[in-house]
């Protein structure tokens, strides 16, 4: 591969060590696929290039002592704009936050990503305030698909999604309170995951309460494990953050899925799912057989979780807002209007209630991992439709989760869920594999994933990167 922009952060890393590449190479390589692809995907709300290339140098120099300052040294990396980072306004794709105010903090995600000597190219673009699971904003406008910019590129964490196939980044930061990294993950043909809930430290916490995970996002699984390592380390902010594990992920990504347990759900019993993906999902399903494992057919056995799931998210919508008047409302996007008026009118009865039904749904999961060591599904039942739109055209819901039904009951479970890339429909457009594991299984989601992806490699390159 020519195109140091496109290379794996590990190969990078093996690269830099021996002295065959540069950091300052392979920024500017991104740095080059960002000027040649952002007018068409819209990936960037934020590109730093000036200190991008300071930290490439510097980075350089470290390499050249041989004093590395982390296990991402010189690595790009794009940060999803919901993450506070020193020095650049994190404005969440809203016309609310003002950017005229000191941005003098890093997220504990980005901190440890300083630490670890990555180059920070720039902030992603997300929809407003993360609310929905595609990327467009009233203040950021359209992200699209690298494979169709007439598609979606999903989200919320879109914009990191589009920068990774297009080699503007090698790894990325992504946040999932739905399925937010999966989606995109799915659309746009990259692993990404969905760590157990409190793996990666989050700060401040998420308005969206415990349904919000941080996670990485990359072009191999071999990446998202050594970007996990790193995002995983403590924060003392965070509260609710699991302690250390002690996993090594990265080498826990490597091994065999021989003897495991594994429960295949085409549908969860009760979800419609488009004929190209079913297929291909039952294929990659069938693979994970060929490798060992026992793979049946079998349903975790929970009803359809929306109503539990919209109670906490319109709440938290409208939590995120409280200190806004209604005047505001008109500037916002208006299907995050229509779910923070709906979330005003919940009691805290409502929100009781439905936290105490998602305690009965993880019990459900709970139980079901005492038979079964993994559960696969389609990451999403469609392929990714029109860009500018929360769901696709005649859709019969025009609520965006009906149409994500395998992400978000895993954000009620707080249960580790990975998304990898299992072929292409005949328009050419990605499909997902959802790997899901109990809660704290990480290292063995990503020792599946690493394991499909080893057996059935995703090598098609979307048509922008083929054209340029």
């Amino acid at each position: 591969m020519s195109d140091p922009a496109l290379l794996s952060a590990a190969e990078l890393l093996r690269r830099f060590r021996s002295r065959d590449l540069s950091p300052v190479e392979v920024t500017e390589a991104a740095l080059a696929r960002v000027e040649r692809h952002e007018g068409v995907v819209n990936a960037f709300c934020l590109v730093d290039a000036d200190g991008a290339l300071v930290q490439a140098r510097q980075s350089a120099e470290r390499w050249g002592r041989g004093t590395p300052a982390g296990a991402l040294d010189g690595v790009p990396v794009a940060v999803k704009d919901v993450f506070l980072t020193r020095g650049w306004p994190t404005l969440k794709g809203s016309k609310l936050v003002d950017p005229d105010q000191p941005w003098d903090v890093d997220a504990p995600a980005v901190a440890s990503l300083r630490r670890s000597g990555a180059v920070l190219i720039g902030k992603t673009t997300t929809p407003e305030l993360g609310w929905k699971g595609v990327t467009d904003s009233p203040r950021h406008g359209v992200t699209r698909n690298p494979w169709d910019p007439s598609r979606t590129a999903g989200g919320s964490s879109g914009g990191s999604s589009a920068a990774l196939v297009l080699g503007m980044a090698a790894l990325a930061t992504g946040t999932d309170g739905g399925g937010s990294i999966r989606i995109p993950a799915a659309f746009c043909g990259h692993p990404g995951l969905k760590p157990t809930y409190g793996r990666v430290p989050v700060w401040p916490p998420s308005p969206y309460g415990t349904l919000a995970h941080a996670g990485p996002m990359a072009r191999t699984v071999e990446d998202l494990a050594l970007m996990l390592e790193v995002l995983a380390q403590p924060d003392p902010r965070d509260w609710s953050a699991l302690p250390p594990d002690g996993s090594g992920y990265r080498e826990g990504a490597v091994g065999s899925v021989a003897g495991l347990r594994v429960a295949y759900s085409p549908d969860l019993g009760r979800v419609a799912v488009d004929p190209e993906v079913a297929d291909l999902v039952e294929r990659a399903a069938a693979t994970f057989g060929e490798l060992g494992a026992t793979v049946e057919t079998a349903h975790p056995g929970f009803s359809d979780p929306l109503d539990i799931y919209e109670v906490l998210w319109s709440s938290g919508a409208a939590a995120a807002t409280k200190d806004h008047g209604d005047e505001v409302l008109d500037e916002m996007d208006p299907g995050l209007r229509a779910i923070i008026e709906k979330g005003r009118r919940y009691s805290a009865v409502d929100y009781a209630e439905a936290a105490r039904r998602r305690g009965e749904l993880g019990a459900v999961m709970g139980r079901f991992h005492c038979d079964w060591d993994l559960l696969l599904t389609p990451t999403l039942p469609i392929p990714a439709f029109e860009a500018g739109r929360d769901v696709p055209v005649g859709w019969p819901d025009d609520r965006w989760p009906t149409w994500t039904p395998f992400t978000y009951p895993f954000n009620l479970t707080q249960q580790p869920a990975a998304s990898v890339p299992c072929g292409l429909t005949a328009a050419g457009l990605p499909v997902g594999l959802q790997i899901v594991g109990p809660r704290h299984a990480d290292a063995l989601v990503l020792r599946a994933a690493a394991a499909y992806e080893v057996a059935r490699p995703f090598s098609p390159r979307p048509p922008l990167l083929s054209q340029s």
